[in-house]
């Protein structure tokens, strides 16, 4: 199972809650805030092939799991 097929499965079991400034901020993270169609485009692309390391593989998911996690928050997912 990919990231993003593993980041949908917890959100259906977890209720999402609200986002911590202080926490995000602890963990490294800044906040970006995207027009919709951007976050759409982002959460749909990927550029991995057979070349491309594990690491950028994670990387990669991971993005496009935050995308369609910051969509499906807003209520556009």
């Amino acid at each position: 199972m990919d990231w993003i097929g593993q980041g949908e499965r917890l959100m259906a079991e977890k209720q999402i809650e609200s986002t911590d400034p202080s926490r995000e901020a602890d963990l490294g993270r800044v906040a970006l805030w995207l027009d919709v169609e951007d976050i759409r485009w982002l959460a749909t692309q990927c550029a991995c092939d057979d070349s491309t390391s594990e690491a950028e593989h994670e990387r990669c998911g991971r993005i496009r799991f935050r995308a369609n996690a910051a969509l499906h928050k807003a209520g556009l997912k």
